[in-house]
Parts: C-alpha cells; sequence; structure tokens
C-alpha cells in the first residue's frame, strides 16, 4: 500500500472514533463510574507523557537540564506560584543547568 492509503485509512479512523464519541447517549457519560474512568485516564496519560518528555531521550533513560527544570516546577507548582513564575522558574533552572554544563 502507498503512504497516501494509510493516511486515508488513518484520517477515516480517527473520524469514526470522534463521531463516536458525539454518539454516546449523555446518561453514560453522567454515570459516576465514567467520570472516575476518564479522570483516571487523563491524568494517567498526562503523567506519561510528562515523564516521557523528562527523562527520555530517544529509547534512552536520561538525567539532564529537563529533570531539573521539572523539579523546580514542581516545587513552584506546589509553593502555588503563578503559572507564568513556573514557566520562567523551570526555564531559568535549564538554562542555569545547561550553563554549568550538567546538562
Amino acid at each position: 500500500m502507498t503512504m497516501w492509503i494509510w493516511i486515508i485509512v488513518a484520517s477515516l479512523a480517527a473520524y469514526v472514533l470522534k463521531l463516536t464519541g458525539y454518539l454516546v447517549p449523555e446518561r453514560v457519560l453522567e454515570h459516576p463510574r465514567m467520570a472516575r474512568v476518564t479522570w483516571v485516564l487523563t491524568l494517567g496519560l498526562l503523567s506519561a507523557l510528562v515523564v516521557m518528555n523528562t527523562f527520555a531521550s530517544g529509547t534512552a533513560l536520561v538525567a539532564d537540564a529537563r529533570v531539573a527544570a521539572f523539579v523546580v516546577a514542581v516545587v513552584a507548582l506546589v509553593l502555588r506560584a503563578p503559572f507564568l513564575l513556573v514557566v520562567v522558574l523551570g526555564a531559568a533552572a535549564a538554562a542555569l543547568t545547561r550553563a554549568l554544563g550538567w546538562g
């Protein structure tokens, strides 16, 4: 198969998946168990994304400037700093770590 066929198949699959979300009855979505499942699923997916982007480089496990930025950002969030300050502190921690040659 050519690449275009795979692109069309993937596009159709994404469309069908999105369409099924609209066709699910509202009473199913409002059930407490469904709310719990969606909360846990979202939390798990976001956690996996953060871990993979922080501690992985390709197939290797690494500890570089991203880890320092992550730790500083978590501490700032625990201390309830504003989001913009969290981003600036994380970026500063990464820059400082790289400037010191550790990342």
